[in-house]
């Protein structure tokens, strides 16, 4: 396999002022020097808590949120050199699906009306051809023909998420950042949306990074993922060997919060002390050290370095 992304370094800073009248300025890392790669049909997660950043790393991905530093890499081309025109022309390629379906589609236009747009907008279907392009889309995603006459406020919500999805097909792209697809949906509609992804994934051969706080989805739809923690990558590598044997103790906190459907199996439950840090003053040295049941000396004082525990594992943590 050949990547289709690669992510080097990549930053988001914010200033945000506080204190009286806004007098105070401080920086807030909401993505930290994060990198990894995405392999052609490959589905890449990154998990971790609210806040974390991964949402802000996937828009970042897109320039929806311009970083502040590092490179993105659509097949082999740094993507942050681009200018207004060859972008737009590279929305055709990479597209995203929203968490909230309702929120992210125009209540005010319909949803052939929705589907229509970026296809016109790219010249990807000319007004004769355009309502068999509509049909097609909402027929690939299980919706009737009918649905294009109506308004978002007229479907379930797991309705509205196929209607995402069809709309992030309609300009037939390769990579797609999914930024938490199914978790405003029930459990039912969720492993719906999630079958259906898979499809289209096989069907298309389409590359997916999966962002979402739920390991089960992850673990069932991802290759591989990232585990973020205060805008910064703590361990990386393939789904299963991840979660069967986590490294970094937070990844072995989330592990042991996420439930198990096997009564057979028993988890030790990591336990964690103390609050989650502000990412506007994140702790000294490793981020994690104030919550950490394994913290030593060292991790107070400086933050570890990345470390490859074997070809496709790397964690950073001070214990390694």
């Amino acid at each position: 396999m050949s990547a289709i992304l690669e992510v080097r370094n990549l930053s988001k800073r914010f200033e945000v002022r506080h204190g009286f009248m806004g007098t105070k300025r401080t920086t807030l890392r909401a993505v930290d020097d994060i990198s990894f790669t995405v392999e052609q049909g490959e589905s890449f997660g990154i998990v971790g808590e609210s806040g974390c950043g991964k949402s802000t790393a996937g828009r970042s991905l897109l320039r929806l949120v311009e970083p502040s530093a590092g490179e993105v890499r659509y097949r082999g081309e740094n993507i942050m050199s681009f200018d207004k025109g060859r972008m737009q022309a590279l929305r055709r390629q990479i597209q995203i699906i929203f968490q909230d379906p309702y929120a992210s589609l125009n209540p005010r236009m319909t949803i052939g009306a929705t589907l229509a747009e970026p296809m016109l907008l790219h010249g990807l279907a000319g007004r004769a051809e355009l309502r068999e392009k509509i049909e097609a889309a909402l027929d690939e995603v299980g919706l009737p023909p009918l649905a294009m006459q109506k308004f978002p406020h007229e479907f379930s919500g797991g309705q509205r998420q196929r209607i995402g999805i069809a709309r992030a097909l309609a300009l037939h792209p390769q990579l797609i950042v999914a930024d938490e697809p199914v978790s405003a949906l029930d459990v039912s509609i969720q492993a719906q949306v999630l079958l259906l992804m898979e499809k289209l994934q096989e069907r298309r051969g389409l590359s997916f990074v999966f962002i979402s706080h739920d390991l089960g989805v992850v673990r069932h739809f991802c290759d591989n993922v990232a585990v973020m923690y205060l805008g910064r990558i703590v361990e990386k590598g393939p789904v299963d060997s991840v979660f069967e044997a986590p490294l970094h103790p937070y990844t072995q906190a989330l592990r042991a919060a996420s439930p198990v459907p096997d009564p057979r199996k028993k988890i030790t439950v990591a336990k964690l002390e103390g609050d989650i840090a502000s990412p506007l003053s994140p702790p000294s040295g490793c981020h994690f050290h104030p919550r950490c049941p394994k913290a030593m000396p060292v991790c107070r004082e400086r933050y570890p370095e990345w470390r490859a525990v074997s070809m496709q594992r790397g964690v950073a943590c001070h214990l390694y």
